[in-house]
């Protein structure tokens, strides 16, 4: 019988991990309020609100591993505070009673405003707001008994990525030849993960006990302005790049200053005002594995958000 793994959570990042475990031949338990999930022969699928102890232990019987891909109910620090830490605790607790790793799809909010390349040894000293809430999951996971490992990756895309800067708000944007609005600026590098990068790494640093209790990067791609990956997807698309400006992060802190989703925003803008740049090649020796390159990972999203509009 092939093992087990669970994944909480059916958003982009924990239904690609469901799906590639699936594909590689294992079992796997998807965990959700819902009941979704990829609909795969090896794939169970099961309503569990994973912050209920009662619920969660039975769930995840058997399971040799479990990968924590929840997220908190709003994009903000109060939610994340009043949420995430209970709700880890207890998928933590859970997991060591049977002696499973639990592995994190992270971010990179918990570096805070850096100079200079990201990699794995950068210092996790955030302490305000959604980054610090990060940085105090990181040190709850490394003070846990129970094994896990963090994978943390940038600003994602790929298929199924909607709520995120390189989604729903550029994607579609593109297709329908409208003008681009960014956040920050068009001609600053900044690293964008692809989503089933990140999963495969995740399901990787599961499989080598010895990258157990440690924080790794999800393999990227080297780093392109805003401008360069909206002409990327313009090309998988075989469309015309459109008009692009950006809005400057000071103008999103002056409206945050009344308004509350926009505050959100503005909080973490510094990553596209400024370089924000992420070295992986560490954790790509460490996994065995390699960024896909841009101009597929493009194509591959691109042909995602098609067959979106074709069902629309």
């Amino acid at each position: 019988m092939t093992e087990l793994h669970t994944v909480t959570g059916a958003g982009p990042v924990g239904w690609t991990v469901a799906e590639q475990l699936a594909e590689r031949g294992h079992r796997v338990r998807v965990l959700t309020r819902s009941g979704s999930g990829p609909d795969h022969p090896l794939v169970e699928r099961m309503r569990v609100d994973v912050a209920d102890p009662a619920a969660l232990a039975p769930a995840l019987e058997d399971s040799v591993a479990v990968y924590h891909c929840t997220h908190g109910s709003a994009y903000s620090a109060k939610a994340w505070r009043a949420e995430l830490p209970a709700t880890e605790q207890t998928v933590l607790a859970a997991a060591g009673r049977i002696g499973a790793v639990v592995v994190f799809p992270e971010s990179l909010y918990s570096f805070g405003k850096v100079d200079g390349p990201m990699t794995e040894a950068t210092p996790r000293t955030a302490s305000t707001g959604k980054l610090g809430v990060r940085a105090e999951l990181l040190r709850a996971r490394e003070a846990s008994a129970t094994p896990t490992v963090s994978v943390a990756a940038s600003d994602f895309f790929g298929p199924r990525v909607r709520g995120a800067h390189a989604g729903e708000r550029m994607v579609p944007t593109i297709l329908d030849g409208k003008t681009m609005r960014v956040i920050g600026s068009l001609d600053q590098p900044h690293s964008f993960t692809y989503v089933p990068d990140l999963a495969a790494a995740m399901i990787a640093a599961a499989a080598f006990r010895e990258l157990w209790n440690s924080f790794l990067l999800a393999p990227t791609a080297p780093a392109v302005t805003q401008r360069q990956l909206i002409a990327t997807f313009a090309d998988a698309a075989g469309v015309t790049a459109p008009k692009s400006s950006a809005i400057p992060a000071w103008a999103l802190e002056a409206v945050g200053l009344v308004h509350g989703e926009t505050r959100e925003l503005a909080e973490t803008a510094y990553q596209f005002a400024h370089p924000f740049v992420l070295d992986t090649t560490h954790s790509e020796r460490l996994l065995g594995l390699a960024p896909t390159p841009l101009a597929d990972a493009a194509a591959e999203t691109v042909q995602w958000w098609q067959q979106v509009a074709r069902a629309a």
